[in-house]
């Protein structure tokens, strides 16, 4: 059996208040192609198709296209969850009707929901469909009020899917949530990724997924395996914040064998445009060489820029933001009781001479000491606003 999965499209995300759409429709014209080349069984997605509960036309207008030339078009299955990002309700209807034509979409928990059941030369292969449910859905959808984490709901989901697995035939489920080894916190995450609760009671142990063959997973936008190689994470097709810079995006193929071992293959994907960091002083941005690349730019002026991000742009059409790095604040020799001895000495000494006081409110936020010409500056500008409140007054 082989099948393609891939997870977390986000399909109407904005970054830096730019639509992602165009380069969602070009990263997934290359999966359609691989579909059409692997000729895969199944096309598995596991979660936040959309990246909001209320999606823009563009976004259901392309998942439309997508699954209407997945499933009508290249005649090939499509098994999918929603996420925590997407609405349960819009990613479930219809979906009783779409099954028949081989679209199985699972948008709310459903302690009783049969397997998707396919087949090859060496028998069936049941996709166990587990979107993501609060904890809280899961206590009342089977009445256990001891569920109250993600881990409790998962363990109970899994467990109750397990009571029931055909031996005769290999299982996949297809999940959504935040897994790591043992339950303990991991830091595999991005900036665009939403948290599923506060205080690390997000995770879920990946050892409730022992009693499957192959679990593919989505939330996490890097792609990597949890515990034990067939426990994994598909990431997203592109990257949708600098923090994921140096991921390597696209989709997993899966093969499963005769006695269900899953053999993985990460093929990547094209982005239209790239996602990096680029820092350096202005002038060698202005002369670096055009580039389309979505970039977070990190200016090392000592001096400020006037109407940077039009100059940045002058290279980088595409720039997504512009910031100007922060100095770390200098050490200071001798611990706190000299720290604060050194203030108090130079405290009076401020507080009558501006100069000075600038001088040591530039060493603090620049973490270097101030040159004579900018201290002459001062003193000529200080001593000029000086007389003129004097003369007024």
């Amino acid at each position: 059996m082989k099948f393609i999965h891939t997870a977390d499209w986000h399909l109407g995300k904005l970054v830096q208040g730019v639509y992602m759409t165009d380069d969602q429709r070009f990263a997934l014209e290359q999966l359609l192609e691989a579909v059409e080349r692997e000729r895969p069984d199944a096309v598995v997605i596991a979660g936040d198709l959309y990246d909001r509960a209320v999606p823009p036309t563009e976004a259901v207008e392309l998942l439309d296209e997508t699954l209407s030339r997945l499933v009508i078009g290249l005649d090939t299955p499509v098994i999918a969850v929603a996420g925590n990002h997407d609405s349960p309700d819009r990613i479930r209807f219809g979906s009783r009707l779409m099954a028949g034509r081989g679209l199985h979409l699972a948008g709310r928990y459903d302690p009783d929901a049969e397997p998707v059941r396919l087949r090859d030369a060496h028998g069936e292969v049941h996709f166990h469909l587990l979107p993501y449910c609060d904890p809280s859905a899961v206590r009342l959808a089977l009445g256990d009020e001891t569920i109250r984490t993600h881990d409790d709901a998962m363990r109970a989901a899994a467990a109750r899917l397990a009571e029931r697995l055909d031996p005769s035939a290999r299982h996949v489920l297809v999940g959504h949530a935040f897994v790591t080894p043992g339950g303990r916190p991991q830091d595999n995450t991005s900036d665009s990724e939403r948290p599923l609760s506060i205080g690390g009671a997000e995770h879920v142990d990946a050892r409730h997924f022992e009693p499957f063959h192959y679990a593919a997973l989505g939330h996490l936008h890097q792609a990597h395996w949890v515990g034990r190689e067939s426990v994994r994470y598909a990431g997203s097709p592109l990257k949708y914040s600098v923090s994921e810079e140096r991921h390597r995006k696209g989709y997993l193929v899966v093969e499963l064998d005769a006695d269900g071992a899953a053999s993985t293959e990460q093929r990547l994907i094209e982005p239209r445009r790239d996602m990096r960091r680029v820092s350096g002083y202005i002038r060698d941005i202005e002369a670096a060489e055009t580039s389309d690349d979505y970039v977070f730019v990190t200016l090392l002026d000592d001096n400020p820029v006037l109407f940077p991000m039009e100059k940045v742009r002058a290279s980088y059409p595409n720039a997504l933001h512009v910031e100007r790095r922060p100095a770390a604040p200098p050490a200071v020799a001798g611990g706190a009781a000299e720290a604060a001895a050194a203030a108090g000495e130079q405290g009076a000494r401020r507080a009558s001479d501006p100069a000075s006081l600038f001088e040591g409110f530039y060493r603090e936020v620049r973490g270097t000491e101030l040159s004579e010409s900018k201290k002459r500056l001062f003193q000529e500008v200080c001593g000029r606003v000086l007389g003129a409140e004097e003369a007024a007054g």
